[in-house]
């Protein structure tokens, strides 16, 4: 029987020169491919470590620590992987005041830790890591954790959020919770009585402009296009709102500021002009991205992405996993509705666990 070689391991030339017989100074070369092909296979299958654990939260926002302290208290044995940016998006904000429970208002960073530290008093297990890649085919779920470790969960919470689209200025990224900020509802408030600006053309932009214009003495919005793609209604709220003034055909190029914003330089794209603008706030509502890639192909998503839950709860298509806060919600985005939504997904867990034998 002629020996069977896999050539995805062996070389082609010491294959032949096995069969043939014919050892020559190329295939002695191939013979050291192949044993370098063969160790780094062992290593990579050795390095490959497996862990089974019962409860698996993936995220550490609001909704990910609330799914964690509900868990934890739920005797769930929960383990939270943080991400890639732990305590989501409040740790590049700064003044929170509209969160319950902190009547002077919490700076975000500070916020989340306070999140952290209760839910790791409660027995979570934290670490720091990102899931990379997901098989939820059958259960025990399996969860690669940097691609060098899988975590094999009998339940799975994902609350791995959403992150803000930008412009990609360095301006504004540099003022960013400073002046810069993708959420009117979160930051407006600290506009009250001053001039604002605000970029985008669909639905959220025009309801972020219309709260804007009940804080703001004006509000400057500029839209890339010759038109809006929010609908007619919204635009013609906008329009009907004597402090929105509307920027056809404009586009950003820097936001102007030291240590906060002062203006920000527009110009038209049909024309080449340019102006300064005098504002405190420069807003961008040109959308957000839930971070669910790695689910795709695994859970029923909408159109942009985000997770479809069944109403009322936490569970998506698959049983035995669930998602929180902004990866399955592109309306409300607010840390107190995505740590009801954690608290939902931990509760939901617990009852599936305990139905299915598992708690």
């Amino acid at each position: 029987m002629e020996p069977e070689f896999h050539s995805a391991i062996i070389p082609a030339g010491f294959a032949q020169a096995i069969q043939t017989g014919n050892l020559c100074q190329q295939s002695i070369a191939d013979f050291r491919l192949l044993l370098t092909n063969l160790f780094y296979r062992s290593i990579n299958m050795e390095t490959i470590a497996s862990e089974k654990i019962n409860c698996l939260i993936i995220g550490s926002g609001p909704a990910g620590y609330t799914a964690a302290i509900y868990a934890a208290r739920a005797n769930l044995k929960p383990v939270l992987y943080q991400g890639i940016q732990p305590g989501g998006q409040l740790t590049i904000t700064t003044d929170v005041e509209n969160y319950p429970g902190y009547p002077d208002g919490i700076q975000g960073p500070e916020m989340m830790v306070d999140f952290e530290k209760q839910a790791a008093k409660m027995g979570t297990d934290i670490r720091f890591g990102l899931a990379t890649k997901v098989d939820l085919s059958q259960q025990p779920y399996k969860v690669w954790i940097d691609e060098e470790k899988i975590i094999e969960a009998n339940a799975v919470i994902i609350a791995t959020g959403a992150s803000a689209k930008w412009l990609g200025l360095e301006s504004e990224q540099r003022l960013n919770g400073y002046g810069v900020s993708a959420c009117a509802v979160c930051d407006g408030f600290f506009f009250r009585g001053k001039e604002v600006a605000i970029v985008g053309a669909g639905d959220t932009a025009a309801e972020e402009a219309l709260y804007l214009s009940k804080l703001c003495t004006m509000v400057h919005m500029f839209i890339r296009k010759h038109e809006m793609r929010a609908s007619k209604v919204m635009q013609e709220r906008v329009f009907k709102t004597p402090n929105i003034k509307v920027y056809w055909n404009t586009e950003t190029e820097e936001v102007i500021g030291d240590k906060h914003v002062e203006s920000v330089r527009v110009f038209n794209n049909k024309t080449g002009e340019k102006q300064n603008i005098s504002v405190s706030g420069f807003f961008v509502a040109i959308g957000h991205q839930p971070n669910s890639d790695i689910f795709n192909g695994w859970l029923n998503m909408d159109e942009a992405g985000y997770v479809k839950t069944i109403p009322g709860t936490s569970k998506t298509n698959i049983e035995g996993v669930f998602a929180c806060g902004d990866v399955q919600d592109k309306v409300y985005r607010q840390a107190v509705t995505a740590a009801g939504t954690g608290c939902m997904a931990a509760l939901d867990a617990e009852r599936y666990l305990g139905e299915k034998g598992l708690h």
